[in-house]
């Protein structure tokens, strides 16, 4: 059993030499269920199929351009790996713009005229979008990635689609897409190696069956827009290259975030590190693998604990009308300014 408090030491290097950063403590895992799993705290290496320490992990973050961090939304450990993720670049002397999903095109605004009042303010950005009726966590889940990024003087960046923007697509109006978004990342071509349909099946599922077929395509283009939105943000704010804080499925490396990277910065290193809630039945990491097509999506996979056992659609007081699930999926309530089209947001 790993120790419930997490421990995670980086090394600074100096142009006089190597210093020791100080220790940054997690502290206990705050979701209550699979502490004791054997995975739990475990750091694997998908690439190299083993595990890593965190100070191999942030040593290679630190030589990596675009580092993205998925999370799922709820669960606070996630948010705490963030954190400390962000934390530990800096303290390597790396100064990355801070892009976040959960700011859109149209929260850009709000969010200058706030930090040019109070630059370091990372508790008043809140107020400043109106975080209250987003439907997204509690803002204190991600004020201390805000905070990190503000004392250090890095650009938070707003990088998803405006919530209109995705509704239209979704609704399968093209006209909508960006200007010059379509172009950049060959939005008109389908994803390579059945990636249109694996995305389509995982859209489907996540709205709990219940968005028909015939509107897949639409979903499909909203959701494919949103990971090109994204990785642009990462690209026009890199100065020093930049992190992402975004779900899951956004950080995948096959269709996600990090594809439209590629294409459109292929010589950029580009590392991608995921938070997986533990499954009591599943033990070791290859089987996580069955949840994304035989194969982890992603450069590194810390696994955690979770925050529970609960089927998502029957929250939502929906029958589920399809049995394809993924570790993690879950569903959320409406809320009166949606960020997404369905009914509910993907991880």
């Amino acid at each position: 059993m790993w120790p419930r408090r997490l421990v995670l030491s980086v090394v600074t290097v100096v142009m006089l030499g190597c210093a020791a950063a100080p220790t940054i403590d997690l502290g206990a895992w705050q979701a209550p269920v699979g502490r004791g799993h054997p995975l739990t705290g475990r750091i694997w290496d998908a690439s190299a199929d083993r595990f890593v320490t965190a100070e191999q992990l942030v040593a290679r973050l630190v030589r990596a351009r675009y580092v993205l961090l998925g999370e799922r939304h709820d669960n606070p450990d996630h948010h705490r790996i963030q954190a400390a993720l962000v934390r530990a670049l800096l303290a390597a002397g790396r100064r990355p713009a801070v892009a976040f999903e959960m700011f859109t095109a149209d929260d850009a605004g709000s969010i200058a005229r706030h930090l040019a009042a109070a630059p370091r303010d990372a508790a008043g950005l809140a107020a400043a979008v109106d975080w209250k009726r987003s439907g997204w966590p509690d803002w204190a889940y991600y004020e201390p990635i805000a905070q990190a990024a503000l004392d250090a003087g890095l650009p938070i960046v707003a990088a998803n689609l405006a919530p209109a923007t995705a509704r239209a697509l979704a609704r399968g109006d093209r006209s909508a897409l960006p200007a010059g978004l379509a172009a950049r990342h060959a939005l008109d071509q389908p994803l390579p190696d059945g990636g249109e349909a694996a995305l389509a099946r995982e859209l489907h599922d996540a709205h709990c069956g219940h968005i028909p077929w015939e509107r897949m395509d639409g979903m499909v283009l909203a959701q494919r827009a949103r990971d090109a939105t994204l990785a642009d943000g990462m690209l026009a704010a890199a100065v020093d290259g930049a992190v992402l804080i975004a779900g899951t499925a956004h950080v995948r490396t096959d269709r996600g975030v990090p594809a439209y990277l590629r294409a459109r910065a292929p010589g950029a290193s580009i590392a991608a590190v995921a938070p997986l809630e533990v499954r009591e039945e599943w033990t070791r990491p290859r089987d996580y693998a069955a949840a994304y097509e035989g194969r982890l999506p992603f450069d590194w996979v810390w696994f955690t604990p979770r925050m529970g056992d609960r089927d998502s659609c029957g929250r939502l007081g929906l029958p589920r009308t399809s049995e394809i699930r993924a570790p993690g999926s879950r569903g959320r309530r409406r809320s009166r300014r949606r960020r997404w089209t369905g009914c509910r947001r993907r991880r």
